[in-house]
């Protein structure tokens, strides 16, 4: 099923070379969703750009567009407004008969993509010995999100978590361990991921105070590079203990991955400084290998090298990210190449990138982009931390939110009077708790900071997860109530949508698709968020407005289906945000 714009796009093309020629080119979109409903449901400025060149006035412009555009079969007749905007509203009939083919469709008539891409998403990436804390939270979810979308779309999607499980820093912990625990360099869970953590900074302390510990460490690295049996066995143990904690949260989120940890790639580094000296890039700095950067300078006002070997022979991050560029491209066969990854790092990949594109490594037909994100912040509008200074573990804060949900739960069941099972409150809670903790972040603009608040995100009304769900639940109540099962309603029935809120409720629903699309091409989760937010709103218009079980047929019908399309795109929705619903409340 296509989309309106797409819909009403080919045909604007037609108006335009029919009334000025086809090599005309207006330089402007054709045609949008109105910016606001006085203005009807689609608006198109095309005439005021094209004004200058034609040497006519807009208005002259937009009657001769007008002259030739068919749409007779969707819109009412067409307006023009002010110096020359083109004014579209949709006929009730039509409207009527494209919900009509959305309640029919188990897509909701979101067909797949047409030329579906091979892509590449590189998210979450937490580092070996460490655990995930609430920096890590923004990187999962919105990588999580632009997976689920892309997927929906039809898109062949490889996630991978490019963890952090080689170099230095396991030199340091294997002989640290050696000496404090050595059982935990040959046993299986003898310790906790929190101990570790905990030995890690005694170890990280050594290294940065002992000199002879720092040179062990640095042995211990070059052993375990060198496929030492005793070293390879330390550091996979550590591996699977980190892993293991890792998909516990992992499995709580309903987050899928791949890892592919910077050790995949460590065979491929050599290659990398290799063929950057063939390609003439490479340069010698202060005993490191580098490549030069264009449009970067440091503080000398020189310019900026990325180095990609050490003096002492070791690789860094800028190797590995390199390699895996390549990894991607060549063996992965990626067609586009998403990172998520906070802002912070916006610098070193666009420096990856440049290097990657001046050694002739990424194809024309291949898009490499970083999708940045800002801090979460607490309410205090600091980088939220606990009390005491550190960084909250990211297990505390989703085992919080859904402390505070059940809090929640438990208060208005006993204010309802009701009598509940531990079962169902307890589900309940972890739902409403992880989805308004996901919900919260994605509903920010991805680029922006944002403040992190349990009373906010599980609040019953405003723009959060709760007041959608809750939507949600309201329809299944209707289907409860009037002993309706919405897959009965048929698809031979003609809908009647005449009052106002019933027109603007069925409107929304025709712009899932175009609002998938936005988010495949801009990678901005929030526009999905509010479409819901706004879905939601406008549902609870009609609901308050127009009786549904109440009226009489066809308008009853007709309203239970509005109902059945609304609550299925809210559970489609909600679900590409990696949130789950709920049936009753």
């Amino acid at each position: 099923m296509q989309s309106i714009l797409a819909t009403l796009i080919p045909r604007f093309e037609w108006a335009l070379a029919a009334a000025f020629g086809s090599e005309l080119t207006p330089g402007a979109p054709l045609v949008a969703i109105a910016s606001n409903p006085k203005f009807g449901d689609y608006q198109s400025n095309v005439a005021l750009p094209l004004a200058k060149s034609l040497a006519q006035p807009p208005r002259v412009v937009a009657e001769q567009i007008l002259e030739h555009l068919q749409v007779d079969d969707l819109c009412l007749p067409p307006s023009i407004a002010g110096p020359g905007f083109i004014n579209l509203t949709l006929q009730p009939t039509f409207l009527a008969s494209q919900i009509q083919q959305i309640q029919a469709s188990p897509r909701l008539g979101i067909d797949p993509v047409a030329d579906p891409q091979r892509i590449v998403i590189d998210f979450s990436s937490p580092n070996i010995a460490k655990e995930m804390h609430v920096g890590h939270l923004r990187s999962t979810i919105i990588g999580d999100c632009i997976a689920r979308i892309l997927e929906f779309q039809g898109h062949d999607v490889l996630r991978l978590n490019h963890v952090g499980d080689w170099g230095t820093q396991f030199g340091m912990l294997i002989t640290y361990l050696s000496e404090a625990y050595p059982t935990a360099l040959t046993t299986s869970e003898a310790l906790e991921l929190g101990d570790l953590v905990a030995f890690y900074k005694q170890a990280k302390q050594r290294f940065d105070t002992d000199e002879a510990f720092q040179m062990r460490s640095r042995q211990a690295v070059v052993q375990l590079q060198q496929g030492d049996p005793k070293a390879t066995q330390a550091w996979q143990l550590l591996c699977g203990q980190s892993r293991r904690e890792f998909a516990k949260i992992y499995d709580d989120l309903e987050i899928k991955l791949t890892e592919r940890g910077e050790s995949f790639y460590n065979l491929l580094l050599a290659d990398v400084v290799s063929d950057l000296d063939k390609a003439g890039l490479l340069a010698t700095d202060q005993g490191a290998k580098c490549v030069f950067l264009e449009g970067f300078i440091n503080k000398q006002g020189n310019p900026q090298p990325l180095i990609v070997q050490k003096s002492d022979g070791g690789y860094n991050y800028a190797t590995t990210d390199l390699a895996a560029l390549r990894h991607r491209i060549t063996q992965e066969a990626a067609q586009r190449i998403i990172y998520v990854t906070d802002a912070g790092q916006a610098n070193h990949f666009a420096q990856v990138f440049q290097v990657a594109e001046r050694a002739g490594w990424i194809p024309e037909a291949v898009q490499v982009v970083h999708v940045p994100f800002g801090l979460v912040q607490g309410e205090d509008g600091k980088k939220l931390k606990t009390r005491s200074g550190e960084t909250i573990r990211l297990r505390d804060l989703l085992q919080e939110a859904v402390a505070h949900a059940q809090a929640d739960v438990k208060t208005r069941v006993a204010k309802e009077n009701r009598t509940e099972s531990s079962d169902f409150i307890a589900n309940i809670s972890q739902v409403i708790g992880l989805g308004a903790v996901k919900y919260a972040d994605l509903s920010q603009n991805r680029t922006s900071n944002y403040v992190f608040s349990y009373d906010k995100m599980l609040a019953l009304q405003g723009n959060t997860a709760p007041y959608l769900i809750y939507a949600y639940v309201r329809v299944q109540g209707i289907s409860r109530k009037g002993n309706i099962n919405f897959a009965d309603l048929g698809e031979a029935l003609t809908l009647s949508l005449e009052e106002p809120s019933e027109l603007v409720l069925a409107k929304h629903l025709l712009q899932l698709q175009e609002v998938l699309n936005e988010i495949a091409t801009d990678l901005l989760p929030n526009r999905l968020c509010q479409y819901l937010f706004e879905l939601s709103q406008k549902f609870n218009q009609f609901y308050g407005q127009c009786p549904v079980l109440q009226a009489a047929d066809p308008t009853r019908t007709s309203r239970l289906v509005l109902a059945d399309v609304t609550a299925r795109t809210l559970k489609l929705g909600l679900s590409l945000l990696g949130i789950n619903v709920l049936e009753r409340m």
